[in-house]
């Protein structure tokens, strides 16, 4: 591992975990940005699950008492009923076109959650809706890590709010992709150079985390969205640039 290499991997993780410890979600969408200009698409999913697992249990006792089991079962499992046939594509996947993919995936996520507020709130579908929302984030989250962004997008059509929809978020995320870094080890991904980036990623994921939920406490709703989505946004086009 070279050091350039080495430093992409932590500020990728830091960047992760801190807006991880903002919102409840995030880190793959962040990371990816940093991460996939030196590593490839299937250790950097797993990577992604690794971190993400770790801020979302970190940060988990800032939510639990917004915590409704009976609106988060379905997305969960269904969610886990998602992962193996995400892993299962994660091995047939281009990555030349996989990053650009996933870029267009960052700018209209971002672009979607800041003009959401005009979006109209949806009332039907119960837990049968729910459920296909999760199990769709269960292959993205095998897939890629990316099992946070479906679930967010629903959940803001849904309009609930940011207590509860953060509850769901971290919940969601924490067990799907924790199911996601079982998977992958279970398939063999879990490789030595896996584990050396997994060691440069972890402190940068728990201190980004803490720092972010610390701000969290502290930003208006408002500047809050601002920041993330920005973020979002810039690691999109990256993503999409470094790919033409």
């Amino acid at each position: 591992m070279t050091l350039t290499v080495a430093a992409l991997v932590a500020a990728g993780a830091f960047a992760g975990g801190f807006v991880s410890g903002l919102a409840g979600f995030g880190t793959g969408l962040i990371a990816l940005g940093f991460w996939l200009h030196v590593i490839d698409p299937a250790p950097a999913a797993t990577l992604v699950a690794v971190c993400s697992v770790v801020s979302q249990v970190q940060t988990l006792p800032a939510v639990w008492k917004g915590i409704d089991g009976r609106r988060i079962a379905p997305m969960v499992g269904a969610g886990l009923l998602g992962v193996p046939l995400g892993t299962w594509l994660l091995a047939r996947v281009d990555p030349d076109l996989f990053r650009p993919v996933v870029g267009g995936l960052l700018l209209a996520y971002a672009a979607f959650m800041l003009l959401s507020r005009f979006q109209p709130r949806l009332a039907w579908g119960g837990a049968a809706a729910d459920g296909a929302v999760g199990f769709a984030g269960g292959i993205m989250g095998g897939l890629s890590g990316l099992s946070g962004p479906l679930p967010t997008v629903w959940a803001t059509l849904r309009g609930w709010g940011k207590d509860e929809a953060r509850a769901v978020f971290q919940v969601f995320n924490a067990v799907v992709l924790g199911a996601v870094a079982a998977w992958h080890a279970v398939s063999g991904l879990f490789t030595p150079a896996l584990l050396l980036l997994v060691l440069v990623s972890l402190p940068g994921t728990t201190i980004g985390a803490y720092l972010g939920a610390r701000l969290y406490r502290r930003l208006s709703d408002a500047r809050f969205r601002e920041v993330v989505y920005l973020l979002l946004a810039l690691s999109g086009a990256t993503l999409i640039w470094a790919s033409l």
